[in-house]
Formats: structure tokens, C-alpha cells, sequence
């Protein structure tokens, strides 16, 4: 660190906080230097040749001369393999025990002296030198594992490794978390390691605050993903494929991840988009849906400062007539930034404030930090160190508390890979509910410490519990935020087991969508950071999380007119609509841009409440089936490469198709549209697809499409649902889906889903749903679109 840093640290965080953030940055090397030894000379490993394998069920355990694979296919045909004894449990990852091994499925010797496992959905394929092969049922190739590579320690300590593997030369990579650079992952080094940027991120900022080793692949072959479970720092290293022209020879796409430890084990399931997103949620949990309210329009402000302002904002709303759910209070409403607390000069009555704002249809939402201030007489640093024998916090190898500096000042971290800790933590939200809170999200938990240089992070020597196991920060850091979340959410059913908790986290990890969503953390307020909101949601949505959307208007600086209108354009047909800004970074209400901006984003508030219900049948079908309510235009024809290389437009359930503006000066845009009829919902102009149209997009709204024949839930103008029909093609059929409000009860039983289809008989459009008694006449009024 030189004087410069050292400068800009103190006039960041004030001098006191930036001398003890320096401390406490020189602290946590030093404690790395002493804890983690060099690794020194290292003697590289491959499998070598097999040497012998052995039957079991689902599939069987080949040996090497330098190494051990099992390969099992599970029932429902997701794939496992492990190598030198790596399991699937324990794992963060999966939400309950796997599933069982398919029995028609077992180990067999294979060509070339290679051994194959063979089943209904999916073949996999071992070498002699331990390359994997997973093929089609028709003996198609969507992946092929070369041969991996392990580097130990001579004197001793964890192996890291690298897998190399081969797709298609037509393939495309999605997924891998949250990435601003998405959703479609060219040619780059993608890091594996959760972390807050320090700053306001753009497209080009690489890592975020949540990574998964979660791959997502689509070929003309097939789609699959592959789960890498491992939560150690580690790199995924993309290189697109290339078709050769005329008869020159393709070359494969290419995936290398390289981890610094941690087990090799791996999951692919394979299928349609729909298939291995519900094949995947199957195995890392099911989604839970927000409460009804939370799929409506919310406002944050780091900086409302006061309950006054609080009011004046609310009561800016209502008196125009928009909207609002939700007002999220940042860390300004704490006392000294201390979580669990309440600033009582400038908030005396919360509880009051709840109560009032919840009467009038909103709801608070708190921001939870996971960073204790280390003082004592503060209560919950006291409770935690009385938790178990050695107290909550993470500790480092001599059994010190680990501390960093946040921003109640120098703190310390609960250990959530604890289950007492966790159970600790979740009754600590009891306060929260008191103070008439409805729902939390959770920031600063990759977990934070701030540097005036390196890594942000706790040191990685720092100890953990890992449910028992023992470990250290390399291993717990990114499941750090899962935990959490996990705690959260656990402590909050069991506060309030009628009700269904809301919350979303800043990071987390594969599972995260078991205890709720995400967002996109400080995405940097410009036209890049617009695009980047998209791409972040795609990519999340594909690895399982389907709750999640952007600070609108962007988190630093204060947007010009047209891009906050543009982005709270775009954020209306988001999961999580949240407008949201920085301390000094302006206001984000919509009369603050001029009436202009204020008359068109009250249209897209209201759009956004006629199409609750659509939003209140997404989440439930999103726990269902795992189908994200965003998804890429390809979602439905995988096979179309022009969609695959469309990323600036997205699907809302299979019903619409949103074209958001994401460039200055924009007043049309082309579309590209999939297979089938679609209508302009504004127009009601109809379109035939596949192939590309232009569009107008003024500045009152972007461009909404409708496919033809969907049968849509939606609020009518006297405020009940309705069903809204857009009338299927000549000779053509259509439908749609529709799971009524269940309310904010817990969810555990399934709400029933209707099915309702859709037809042109002599030129009349007919709506039935369909029963298992047959059909019978909807129950919803219905209005026909399109004709």
C-alpha cells in the first residue's frame, strides 16, 4: 500500500475508521502468512490407465492406477460423478438427499477398453484414461470430460486441479451466477469467488457478489448444465467453438475450471431448457415464492434519514396515485449503523410508522448486515459470545475473533456454517418483526471487510464449523451468504409460521432460491449498468434463482431522464422491482425527473399491477417447475442460434416477450421474434414469427409482445382478475396456465394450478379449462385481444 491508498482510505471510511481499517487489513495477512503454509513443491496427478471397475447401483466405481471415479445416474436421469471418493452429501448445495440411483441403469464395459453407463435419458461414457463422455440417448456427445489434473503438496495439504472439457462448436455458455458481462458468456475468465467490488460495477467487472459454478449449455444437440460442487475460489476459463467452413474441421468449445481445493465432484442433467431447470431445482430445492405483495412495485433509499422523509416519499405516491408495495430502509435508520437497532431520534416510533404505512398497503423492509460491532454492552455481540462453547463469531487458529472493520466500526462475523449460530441469528430477527418489519435483505454478507487494497474478505485462514466438519474462510467463503440467508429465513418461519418470509441476499450461492432471491447489488448508474441489470437476471434465472432484478436508475450518480425512465421501464416487468439509490446519488421517485417521466412511469406502474396476477402464477410455477419467469427467447427453441445470439430481449412466462431499450436516443428497436403469431399488446398489430421486426419504442413505453393464443391471468379495470386472450391463428391452438393467489400464508400446499386452452371456432375465440372431468367454462371473465 502506498501513500495514495492509504490517503484515500482515510478520506473514505474518516481517519479513525480508515487507520483501523488499514490495521485490520495488515491483520488479516499477517494471520494467512502465519496459518496457511506455503505450499512449496507440488507433484502433478492424472488417473492413469484404468485398471478395474465395479458394479453398483445406478452405475459403479472405475479405477485408475493414480485415482478412483464413481459414476451414478439417478432416477430421473441426472448424472453424478465423484472422483477419489467425493460424494454428493455433504454438500450446501442440495436440499435434501440426492435421489435415488436408477435401477435399470448399471456399469458396463464400453469400447477401447472404457466402461459406460446406460439409461433411458442419458448415456455416460468412461475412457481408459478417465475422460467422461455424457451423450444423447442417440449417442449424440454434450460433453466430454478430458482426463482431469490434480497438483499436491508435497509436504502435505489440499490439492488444487483442473477440469478441462469439450462441448459442440455451435454451443453457447450461459449462467455461472450473476454476471454483469452475460447472459450469453463469450471468451474470458470467469472467477469463482464472491465479492463486493468495492464500487458501482458495469458489464466489464468480474467477480460479482454471487458466482456458482453453474454452467448452463445450449447446442443444436441439446441443452444441459453441469454443477461443479465445489466452494472454493476457482476459475472457469470459456472459449467459444468454431465451425469449420466447407470441409475444414470444427473446434470444439471449451470449458476449463481450475480450483485452488475442494473436492472434484460434478451433477449434469440434460434435456429441454424447461427439463433441466426443473431437474436442477429438484436437486438444490425449489424456489420459494415471495409473499404476493413483494411482486409489486418497492422503493429504497441509502439516506431517507428520517420517518418524516419516509412519510413525505409515501405520501409523494399516493398523492399522484402510483403504486407501492414496499419502502426498504437502509443502514441509516440504525443506531450507529448497528444491526438490531433503531435510531430513536430520528425514527421514536417504527412500530407506529409500520403500522400506519401497512394500513395504507405498504410494507417496511429492513437491510440486515451480518458484521456485529465488537463492543461490549452491545447485546448482540454479548448473546453471540455466549453461543455454544466457543461463542458465534468466526475465530482464526489460535481461537481469536476475527475482526474487520464495517460500518458500525470494527466488528465481528457470526459463523452461519454453525447450526447453533444459525439458530442464534434467526431468533435475533424477533426485533426486526417488532418494529413492524415484513421482510429483510440481506447486504454486506460475501462477507465484507473493508481494505484500502487486496481482498475484501475475511482472511482465509479464518476458521469455520461447516456443520461439524471444521474448515477454514477458503471453503466457507462463498456459502457464506447462503447461510445466512438460510438462518434468515429459518428464523422468520419460525417467528411467524403463518406467514411467508421475504428476503433477498446480496450473496449467496447454488441453493440460494430455498430461502429467497437476490438483486444486483451496486450495478453502476449509465447505460452499461442498464444492460448489465438484464444480464444479470438472465444469468441468475438459468442457474435456479428466478427472484431477482437491478437498482433501478442504478445505484451511484444521479441518471438523466431518459435512462431512469428507460430502466424503470424495464424494471416493471422484472421479478424484484425495486427503485434504489446511494446516499449521494439522488433521488429515484418519478416526479423527481419532470412530468414527462412522471405520466410514462406511472404507465408502466400500472401495467406492472394489471399483470399481478401473471407475476402471482410465475413464482408458483417457478417453485414448481423451476422455470424462471425471465427467460432467454430461446427458452423454447433451444435449437434456433439466432435466438441463442439474442440477449437484449426476454420472455415473461411463455406468454410475453419484452424488448427493453438499452440505448440513448432509442425511439425503435427491432425484435427478434421465435416461431409462431405475436401481437404488439400495444397495437394489437400482429407479427409472424421466426425472424426480426422493428419496432416503434417513444418514450412512453418499450415494446410488449403477446403470443398468440395466451391465455394471461391479469387485474381488470374493476379490480378483480380476469383472463386476457390473444386470439390464437387460423388452424391454431393455444393456451396458458393460471395459479390464483394463494395469499402470504407459509405455501406448503401446493396451489392448484388451472390449465386453459384456446381456440378458433368459426371465427370465434373459445376459452374452456381443462379439467379431469373434461372442460368446462372459465369462472374469470374473459377479453379477447388480437383479433
Amino acid at each position: 500500500m502506498d501513500g495514495r491508498e492509504l490517503v484515500r482510505s482515510i478520506k473514505l471510511f474518516g481517519s479513525v475508521r480508515g487507520l483501523r481499517t488499514v490495521r485490520s487489513a495488515w491483520r488479516h495477512r499477517r494471520t494467512d502468512a502465519r496459518e496457511l503454509a506455503p505450499r512449496g513443491p507440488e507433484r502433478a496427478r492424472v488417473p492413469g490407465p484404468v485398471t478395474g471397475a465395479e458394479p453398483l447401483p445406478g452405475g459403479g466405481t472405475v479405477r485408475f492406477a493414480r485415482a478412483e471415479l464413481h459414476v451414478c445416474v439417478m432416477v430421473g436421469g441426472a448424472v453424478f460423478w465423484g472422483w477419489d471418493g467425493a460424494e454428493p452429501l455433504p454438500s450446501y448445495a442440495l436440499a435434501d438427499e440426492p435421489p435415488e440411483p436408477d435401477p435399470r441403469a448399471g456399469l458396463e464395459p464400453d469400447t477401447d477398453g472404457g466402461w459406460r453407463v446406460v439409461s433411458e435419458r442419458v448415456t455416460v461414457a468412461v475412457s481408459r484414461n478417465g475422460g467422461i463422455e455424457v451423450r444423447t440417448p442417440g449417442g449424440v456427445v454434450l460433453r466430454r470430460e478430458l482426463p482431469p489434473r490434480w497438483w499436491e503438496p508435497v509436504a502435505g495439504g489440499t490439492a488444487r486441479w483442473v477440469q478441462r472439457t469439450e462441448v459442440s462448436a455451435d454451443a453457447r455458455f450461459f449462467g455461472l451466477g450473476g454476471r454483469g458481462s452475460g447472459p450469453r458468456l463469450r471468451d474470458g475468465t470467469y472467477r469463482l469467488w464472491n465479492t463486493d467490488p468495492g464500487s458501482a460495477f458495469g458489464p466489464d467487472d468480474d467477480p460479482l457478489y454471487v458466482t456458482m459454478p453453474v454452467q448452463l449449455v445450449v447446442a443444436d444437440a441439446g441443452t444441459h448444465l453441469a454443477f461443479h460442487d465445489n466452494s472454493w475460489d476457482g476459475r472457469v476459463i470459456l472459449h467459444e467453438g468454431e465451425e469449420g467452413a466447407g470441409s475444414g474441421h470444427d473446434r470444439p468449445g471449451t470449458s476449463e475450471l481450475r480450483m485452488d481445493g475442494g473436492p472434484l465432484r460434478c451433477w449434469v442433467v440434460t434435456g429441454t431448457p424447461a427439463r433441466v431447470l426443473h431437474s436442477w431445482t429438484a436437486l438444490s430445492g425449489a424456489p420459494v415464492p415471495p409473499p404476493s405483495w413483494a411482486l409489486g412495485p418497492q422503493h429504497a433509499r441509502w439516506g431517507f434519514g428520517s420517518a418524516r422523509e419516509v412519510r413525505r416519499v409515501v405520501a409523494g405516491y399516493r398523492e399522484r396515485g402510483l403504486p407501492l408495495s414496499a419502502l426498504h430502509l437502509d443502514i441509516d435508520h440504525y443506531d450507529a449503523h448497528q444491526v438490531f437497532t433503531v435510531d430513536r431520534e430520528h425514527f421514536p416510533d417504527l412500530p407506529g410508522l409500520a403500522e400506519k404505512l401497512r394500513a395504507d398497503g405498504v410494507r417496511l423492509v429492513s437491510i440486515v448486515d451480518p458484521a456485529v460491532k465488537a463492543e461490549h454492552g452491545n447485546g448482540v455481540y454479548e448473546s453471540g459470545r455466549a453461543v455454544g462453547p466457543a461463542g458465534a463469531f468466526v475465530r482464526d487458529g489460535r481461537g481469536h475473533e476475527v475482526r474487520g472493520v464495517v460500518w458500525p466500526g470494527e466488528c465481528v462475523y457470526p459463523d452461519f456454517t454453525d447450526p447453533a449460530v444459525r439458530d442464534w441469528w434467526g431468533g435475533l430477527y424477533a426485533e426486526r418483526l417488532a418494529q413492524g418489519f415484513a421482510g429483510v435483505w440481506h447486504d454486506m454478507n460475501e462477507p465484507v471487510s473493508f481494505a484500502p487494497f487486496g481482498d475484501t474478505t475475511l482472511p482465509r485462514s479464518a476458521r469455520h464449523q461447516l456443520e461439524g466438519r471444521g474448515g477454514d474462510h477458503r471453503e466457507a467463503h462463498n456459502v457464506y451468504g447462503l447461510t445466512m440467508a438460510r438462518a434468515g429465513y429459518e428464523g422468520l418461519r419460525r417467528l411467524r409460521p403463518d406467514e411467508r418470509p421475504f428476503l433477498f441476499s446480496r450473496s449467496g450461492w447454488a441453493g440460494m432460491q430455498r430461502y429467497g432471491g437476490t438483486w444486483s447489488g451496486d450495478v453502476s448508474t449509465g447505460w452499461p449498468g442498464l444492460r448489465a441489470s438484464l444480464s444479470l437476471v438472465l444469468g441468475l434465472g438459468l442457474c435456479g434463482v428466478p427472484y431477482s432484478g437491478p437498482d433501478v436508475g442504478g445505484f451511484d450518480g444521479s441518471p438523466g431522464p431518459e435512462l431512469y425512465l428507460r430502466w424503470f421501464q424495464l424494471g416493471a416487468y422484472l421479478p424484484l422491482f425495486r427503485t434504489h439509490a446511494a446516499i449521494d446519488a439522488g433521488r429515484r421517485e418519478p416526479w423527481e425527473f419532470g412530468p414527462e417521466v412522471l405520466e410514462h412511469a406511472r404507465a408502466a406502474l400500472d401495467e406492472r399491477e394489471r399483470l399481478r396476477p401473471y407475476f402471482v402464477t410465475l413464482a408458483q410455477l417457478a417453485r414448481l417447475t423451476g422455470a424462471p419467469y425471465v427467460r432467454p427467447v430461446w427458452w423454447g427453441a433451444p435449437e434456433d442460434r439466432a435466438l441463442r445470439n439474442c440477449e437484449d430481449e426476454f420472455l415473461l412466462g411463455d406468454a410475453l416477450l419484452v424488448a427493453p431499450v438499452l440505448e440513448r436516443g432509442t425511439d425503435r428497436r427491432t425484435v427478434r421474434l421465435p416461431r409462431g403469431r405475436w401481437y404488439d399488446t400495444v397495437t394489437e398489430k400482429s407479427y409472424e414469427g421466426p425472424g426480426q421486426v422493428l419496432l416503434d419504442a417513444p418514450r412512453s413505453r418499450i415494446p410488449v409482445l403477446a403470443r398468440a393464443g395466451s391465455v394471461i391471468p391479469v387485474r381488470g379495470e374493476d379490480g378483480r382478475p380476469e383472463l386476457e386472450v390473444w386470439a390464437p391463428a387460423a388452424g391454431r391452438s393455444g393456451g396458458g396456465l393460471v395459479v390464483r393467489d394463494p395469499g402470504d400464508g407459509p405455501g406448503e400446499a401446493e396451489a392448484e394450478v388451472e390449465r386453459y386452452t384456446s381456440r378458433l371456432v368459426n371465427g370465434e375465440v373459445r376459452v374452456a379449462r381443462v379439467t379431469d372431468g373434461g372442460t368446462v367454462e372459465p369462472e374469470w371473465a374473459v377479453r379477447v385481444r388480437g383479433r
